[in-house]
């Protein structure tokens, strides 16, 4: 393993901002090196609570995590008025180039994350405390590390797979493949999955680690993307079958400040109301303007007319004008600079978490990462994939039938048919109302091959064989003096 002989940005990686929860507030230490630091089970607690800090990056899941996800989908527009956001629109109108702000934005944020993963795993097995939780700290550095280099491979296929930390002068590293990258996502998920408490067993403090279930539901996400369906049928039914979650009864509630951390969460980022600008901004960016956030991450019509006649997940999924928001606080007013107004309802800024009354309004709503309710459905579209059509239909109305709750029973009635394609059809679907506006729908439109149809029927300039990848930052392949290659089309 390569040494450097100073950690010279330790300082912001051990300053635990305030956008975090019981386990993640830690105090400064100072100038911290090499020689100081990594030399006890503190060091470890807090070197692992600084990755865990970087979920809640402007650059990991704010305003370019929104564009890339949402916004670039048929699920979202650009939202905020018509002159604002401009690096944004550029993922709405595909027209994103290796100079794009929020393409530098997410790599750096993303490889920074994998730096302060990459110290855990390189120094923690070296220090003298309990085993057990050594042993855990290190799981927890590798589902982040996974779970940053899923996200980017998805986004830039092959990247430069950086696994231990690196000398300042070891910057021209190419591009590993696609497989590559791949293989070691997997294998650090399962070393996650095999030394991870369950949800259960963890203190009431450190409720938001990452878990067993966390890395088992997100290698059955790995293995739907590759189109491992039997191996995603495994760890689905591996969370399933654990006892650990259930589904909420109430899915309005499943994104209010009561449903977090609840019986459907599998795996959370963990916030709270910050005084600190630029930190914990993902409800903030999504949220009403113009007292109450930034309005982007517009739902779509086309998303709005995929729910079902009577659904309710639509009127908890979008927020109107004149509507009384959740926690009953505000009536969103009527914007007259924003055409089409309407707002992504998971994602708000709530009157009682505008930390310091009126100067910011950054909120302090948790994101959800993986539900329940998704490891169920991996399950379902993983079964029917195989053949096994009757127990994917199943699962798909267990679904159904929590979200139409105590509504007449005409309304989402169960799925009947067991014919494999008309059933992956319905599969698809059901994925969308039941994830919609939480960043899933455009790694699925991607992994089912769908991207560039449903782009070019939204009337989106999508072109075959360039938009299923981000363009590499031109920054990048200019620091590793051409080592890193651009992707095909920009």
């Amino acid at each position: 393993m390569k040494k450097m002989k100073s950690i010279y940005i330790i300082v912001l990686l051990m300053i635990l901002s305030a956008c975090s929860k019981d386990f993640l507030e830690e105090k400064p230490l100072g100038q911290l090196t090499s020689d100081n630091f990594f030399l006890n089970e503190e060091h470890a607690i807090q070197s692992v609570n600084a990755t865990y800090e970087m979920l809640r990056d402007f650059r990991i899941h704010v305003f370019a995590y929104i564009a890339l996800t949402d916004i670039i989908s048929d699920d979202a527009d650009k939202g905020s008025t018509p002159s604002d956001g401009a690096p944004v629109l550029v993922a709405d109108e595909f027209t994103l180039d290796p100079g794009s702000l929020i393409i530098d934005d997410s790599w750096q944020g993303y490889y920074r994350g994998v730096k302060r993963a990459n110290w855990v795993i390189a120094r923690v097995p070296d220090i003298d405390m309990d085993p057990d939780l050594r042993a855990r700290i290190v799981g927890e550095a590798k589902f982040l590390r996974a779970y940053f280099y899923f996200k980017m491979v998805r986004w830039w296929g092959g990247i430069p797979l950086v696994l231990e930390p690196l000398d300042r002068e070891d910057i021209k590293i190419p591009r590993a493949s696609v497989d590559e990258v791949y293989s070691a996502i997997i294998s650090d998920l399962t070393d996650a999955a095999n030394v991870l408490p369950l949800k259960s067993q963890y203190a009431a403090s450190d409720l938001g680690r990452v878990t067993k279930g966390a890395a088992q539901g997100l290698l059955a996400k790995v293995y739907l993307t590759r189109h491992e369906f039997d191996k995603t049928v495994e760890m689905a039914m591996a969370v399933i079958n654990s006892n650990e979650y259930s589904l909420a009864s109430n899915y309005a509630n499943i994104f209010r400040k009561e449903g977090e951390n609840g019986p459907e969460s599998v795996f959370e980022v963990q916030a709270k109301p910050s005084l600190i600008g630029g930190w914990c901004q993902y409800n903030q960016v999504q949220s009403i303007r113009p007292s109450k956030g930034w309005g982007f991450n517009r739902p779509s019509d086309d998303l709005v007319r995929a729910y079902e006649p009577g659904d309710p997940r639509r009127e908890a999924t979008v927020l109107y004008v004149g509507e009384v928001v959740p926690d009953g606080s505000y009536i969103v007013p009527d914007n007259p600079e924003m055409f089409n107004e309407r707002y992504n309802q998971k994602a708000w800024v709530p009157d009682s978490e505008r930390a310091g009354g009126g100067g910011s309004n950054q909120g302090g709503g948790n994101i959800r990462i993986l539900r329940y309710a998704d490891v169920i459905l991996m399950a379902a579209e993983a079964l029917n994939e195989m053949g096994q059509s009757e127990q994917a239909r199943q699962y798909v109305n267990m679904i159904r039938d929590r979200a139409r709750g105590a509504l007449p029973p005409q309304i989402l009635k169960p799925i009947e048919t067991t014919n494999q394609s008309e059933l992956r059809e319905l599969i698809w679907k059901e994925r969308r109302v039941e994830l919609g506006m939480e960043q899933h729908r455009w790694f699925d439109l991607l992994r089912t091959g769908r991207a560039a149809e449903v782009m070019q029927a939204q009337g989106k300039n999508f072109i075959p064989g360039k938009h299923e990848l981000l363009p590499i930052p031109q920054s990048e392949i200019d620091l590793s003096a051409g080592s890193v290659t651009q992707n095909p089309g920009y």
